[in-house]
C-alpha cells in the first residue's frame, strides 16, 4: 500500500507544477523526462542493487567516522563536554556545533585545492544535458554541497543576465538542497548519512524538473549550450549541442567567487570562521525559535484547556492535522501521517534543522522505511525565511533581479519542497 501511496504522491507532485505552471505549453517533456529518469537511475540503483547499497553504506560510514574526528577539537577544548558518549550525554552546543566549524574547515580546503570545483563540474555536465542552461547547471550542481547563497557565487558573472526561468532554477535549488557544513548536524540528531547523501544527489535533477514546470524556458540563456537547427529543421523540435559551449560553461566557474585564500592555512582560517558564523547563526536560531515555539505551545495549551477544548493543544497538533496528507500520498502509512506531517510543517514555517532535531528523536518509534521516507522529505532550505535569506542574497550580486527574486520567492519555496517531496515519493515507491 506505501508503494501505491508512493506513486500516488509522484502523480501529485508533477500534476501540480504542471497546474501552477506559468506556461503550461513550453514545458519541455525531455527535461521532465530525463530528470525522472535520472531520479529512478539513482533510487533504483543504491535501494535494489546489492553493490550500490553497499556503496551507499560505505560512503554513509565513512561519512560519519569522518564526523568523529571533530570531537577531537571540541574535547580538547569543552572537556568532557565536548566527549561523544560522554556520561553527560549529547549536549548539542559543545558536540553538534563544533562539526559544524569542523566541516567548513574541511570544505574550505577542499576549495582551495580545486577538489570541488572539478567534483561541480563533472555533475553540472549531467544537469546539462536536461536541457538547462550553462549556468544553472553549475548552480544546482554547487547546490549539492554549497547552502543558498553561497552557491550563486559559482555564477556570479551571469546572475544579471539570467532570465526569469533561470533565476527560477537557482532559488529552488537553494530551497531544495542543504549545505554541505551543516549536514553534520543533522547526522548528529540521529539521521543516517547514507540517506542524506542521497537525498542532496537526488534532489538535484528533480530541482531542474520542479523549476522548469512552473517556470518554463520561453527566453534564449545567454548561456544556453543549444544551438538553433538550421533553416531545414527549423520546424523540428530536435537542437543540436555545441560541445564547446558545454565546455567552456561547465568550467568557467569564477575562482575568486570560491577562495581567495593565499594558501592553505589561510583556507583553513577562513572555514574556521566562516563555520564559526554559521553555529553561533544557528544556536541563535535554535534559542529563539524553540522558544518562540514553546510561548505558542503554552498559549494554544492555555486555550484548550481553559477555554475552547476543540481548540488545538498544539503547534505540532496543527501541523500533523495539516500536512498529514502530503505524509500520506508520498508513502507514510497513516498511522505515522500525523508525526511526518508535524516535522513537514515544521520544515515550511519554521526550519529543517529544527524539524530533523524532532525527526531525530522519533528515531525507534518511526517505522524504518518512514523515517527513511521523511529524512529524503525534509532535507531542504525550503522554508518562508530562507524567501528573505534568498532576495538578500543573490539580489546584492544581480541588484538589477530584486524585483523579478521577490516575485518567484514563494514560487521556488513551493517548487523546492515538492522536489524533496517528489524525491521522497520515489524512495517510497522502491524502498521495501
Amino acid at each position: 500500500m506505501g508503494r501505491l501511496t508512493g506513486l500516488l504522491g509522484l502523480v501529485t507532485m508533477l500534476g501540480l507544477a504542471y497546474l501552477f505552471s506559468s506556461n503550461r505549453r513550453a514545458i519541455r517533456l525531455k527535461t521532465v523526462g530525463l530528470g525522472l529518469v535520472l531520479q529512478f537511475v539513482f533510487a533504483i540503483f543504491v535501494l535494489r542493487f546489492d553493490f550500490g547499497r553497499a556503496l551507499l553504506e560505505w560512503a554513509g560510514h565513512g561519512v560519519e567516522k569522518f564526523l568523529e574526528y571533530s570531537f577531537a577539537g571540541s574535547q580538547l577544548v569543552f572537556g568532557e563536554l565536548g566527549r561523544k558518549g560522554g556520561s553527560l550525554g549529547m549536549i548539542f552546543a559543545f558536540q553538534v556545533l563544533p562539526t559544524v566549524i569542523f566541516i567548513s574547515a574541511f570544505f574550505a580546503v577542499l576549495y582551495y585545492y580545486g577538489v570541488m570545483q572539478f567534483i561541480i563540474r563533472q555533475m553540472a555536465k549531467v544537469m546539462i544535458r536536461m536541457g538547462a542552461s550553462g549556468a544553472e547547471s553549475l548552480d544546482v550542481a554547487a547546490s549539492i554541497f554549497m547552502g543558498q547563497t553561497e552557491a550563486p557565487l559559482t555564477i556570479r558573472p551571469y546572475l544579471p543576465s539570467l532570465t526569469r526561468s533561470e533565476l527560477m532554477t537557482v532559488m529552488t535549488a537553494g530551497m531544495a538542497h542543504v549545505s554541505g557544513g551543516i549536514m553534520g548536524a543533522y547526522i548528529l540528531y540521529g539521521v543516517e548519512a547514507k540517506h542524506l547523501l542521497s537525498a542532496v544527489i537526488m534532489t538535484a535533477p528533480g530541482t531542474i524538473l520542479m523549476a522548469k514546470m512552473f517556470v518554463p524556458e520561453t527566453e534564449e540563456p545567454v548561456t544556453s549550450p543549444h544551438r538553433k537547427a538550421d533553416a531545414e529543421k527549423a520546424s523540428s523540435l530536435a537542437t543540436d549541442i555545441d560541445p564547446e559551449a558545454i565546455t567552456k560553461l561547465v568550467t568557467d566557474i569564477d575562482p575568486e567567487a570560491i577562495t581567495k585564500d593565499e594558501n592553505v592555512l589561510g583556507a583553513i582560517t577562513r572555514g574556521t570562521i566562516d563555520g564559526l558564523h554559521l553555529a553561533l547563526n544557528i544556536a541563535a536560531m535554535l534559542i529563539s525559535f524553540l522558544a518562540l515555539i514553546a510561548l505558542v505551545n503554552g498559549i494554544f495549551g492555555g486555550i484548550h484547556n481553559h477555554i475552547f477544548h476543540w481548540f488545538p493543544s498544539s503547534l505540532e497538533q496543527v501541523f500533523g492535522v495539516v500536512f498529514a496528507p502530503i505524509a500520506f500520498v508520498i508513502g507514510i502509512p497513516w498511522r505515522e501521517c500525523g508525526i511526518v506531517g508535524n516535522l513537514l510543517g515544521t520544515r515550511m514555517v519554521i526550519n529543517e534543522l529544527v524539524a530533523y532535531g524532532m525527526l531525530g528523536a522519533q528515531k525507534g518509534i518511526l517505522d524504518p522505511r518512514s523515517f527513511a521516507i521523511a529524512t529524503f522529505a525534509l532535507c531542504g532550505f525550503a522554508n518562508f525565511s530562507s524567501i528573505g535569506i534568498q532576495i538578500g542574497g543573490i539580489s546584492a550580486l544581480a541588484p538589477n533581479k530584486r524585483g523579478e527574486l521577490a516575485k518567484l520567492g514563494f514560487r521556488a519555496m513551493i517548487a523546492g519542497t515538492m522536489a524533496n517531496l517528489m524525491s521522497a515519493s520515489i524512495v517510497g515507491i522502491l524502498l521495501r
